[in-house]
């Protein structure tokens, strides 16, 4: 596919624990969006709970997503911005104060850079590294949240920032596979993030809501309040951990176990359909007739256990049931039927399953939760590519002292 001058490809990679998915857009100038040209899937049983536990397995899953990616959209793909899972990572805010450089005490670019490096001067554990910092708001001398305070004028400039950072080891073995499929990364974004990334509006952020995307082997939870990021977490439960103990329960494959979890469990049942039965095609035995009751006691318990562990982490920011928001719910495990309504009963918030919207191109493929991370990832490689370092450009400038650090304000 011959790209025009005014076109540009931008490619969102996204390694789950279940799948890899390759996402290619086409953005032509003046579009808000870019066109969806090319999506690559292939299961992979390299990783776990988002961790590489087998890098050949890796390679050779993201090998046939960018294959399929490359076959459908007609365009090579060597660089993208992949995700990055798994409960090693872990979040927490930090300030940083300067005083202004300039004689005018004008607040220059330079500045910025100077402070967003200060907050990241935190104490490490071993083995561990800064993988994004958010700069949240600023604050010169006693004025604070703003959002860009350059050309501003005063003695002291502090930031608020939203640090993650990940396992040393777990990072650098996603990095190798990721070479060795031959691919450049381009960034390295969260996957609720990125997963809010395609799917929150402004409004959303402005209010206070969570997105948690219900991954095959974990669950990503991104916390946002007044537009800003303000606390993320990864844990090591998902979607895929319902279909292993279905096929426990109902002693069949998983791959059998997976479709009669999209078929027939219901994440909520009231009581007096716990005694329906159904007849469950997809088991070979001469007795499948199981009772919702069964298929909810299997299924139910692995899900109270999801939003129990999800409920946690809202508590310790204070936002237990106080998102006017709600949730947004996105991943695989968001298909699920009756999601939103135990979500709304076990978190006691408005809850919606979030899916990618207002793009154009293979758009039958893309109108799926499951798909909230490739997409995010997508409009990330975008915003990085773009980037011109005006003052509140997407992406800043690299820390020299930390390496894979991307600063980026969310819209």
């Amino acid at each position: 596919m011959a790209v025009k001058p005014t076109e540009e490809i931008y490619i969102g990679l996204d390694i789950g624990s279940t799948k890899v998915c390759c996402v290619v857009g086409l953005h032509e100038e003046g579009a808000a969006l870019p066109s969806v040209i090319g999506v690559g899937t292939a299961p992979t049983s390299g990783m776990r709970k988002g961790i590489v536990v087998d890098v050949e397995e890796t390679v050779t899953s993201i090998t046939a997503a960018v294959d399929e990616a490359e076959r459908i959209s007609g365009v090579p793909i060597d660089r993208a911005t992949i995700s990055i899972d798994g409960a090693h990572v872990a979040s927490q805010n930090s300030k940083g104060v300067i005083a202004v450089g300039r004689a005018d005490q004008e607040v220059m670019v330079d500045d910025l850079m100077r402070v967003e490096e200060a907050a990241t001067a935190i104490q490490l554990q071993p083995n561990r590294e800064i993988i994004q910092v958010f700069p949240r708001s600023y604050a010169v001398d006693s004025q604070e949240n703003i959002k860009d305070p350059v050309g501003m004028h005063g003695v002291r400039l502090e930031v608020e920032s939203h640090i993650i950072t990940g396992s040393v080891p777990a990072i650098k073995n996603l990095d190798r596979s990721i070479h060795q499929a031959g691919i450049a990364i381009q960034g390295q974004v969260l996957v609720p993030l990125a997963a809010a990334r395609a799917v929150l509006t402004k409004q959303q952020k402005e209010l206070g809501v969570a997105l948690i995307d219900i991954g095959g082997g974990t669950t990503g939870i991104a916390v946002y309040e007044e537009g800003d990021i303000l606390y993320s977490s990864v844990i090591p439960v998902g979607a895929g951990h319902i279909t292993n103990d279905l096929a426990i329960g109902l002693k069949t494959s998983v791959d059998t176990a997976e479709k009669i979890k999209l078929k027939y469990v219901k994440a909520h049942l009231s009581k007096a359909n716990l005694t329906e039965k159904i007849r469950i095609e997809e088991l070979d035995d001469d007795d499948n007739l199981v009772t919702r009751k069964q298929l909810q006691n299997i299924a139910g318990a692995r899900l109270d256990e999801i939003f129990s562990l999800v409920r946690k982490e809202l508590k310790k920011v204070g936002k237990d049931v106080l998102l006017p928001g709600g949730v947004v719910l996105t991943g695989g495990g968001a298909k699920m039927d009756g999601i939103e309504e135990l979500a709304k009963e076990a978190l006691q918030l408005q809850a919606v399953v979030g899916r990618p919207e207002g793009f154009t191109g293979i758009v039958d493929r893309i109108n799926d939760p499951a798909f909230a991370t490739p997409i995010g990832l997508m409009l990330e490689n975008m915003s990085h590519s773009q980037v011109d370092l005006a003052p509140g450009a997407a992406f800043g400038q690299t820390v020299d002292k930390i390496k894979g650090i991307f600063k980026n304000f969310l819209p």
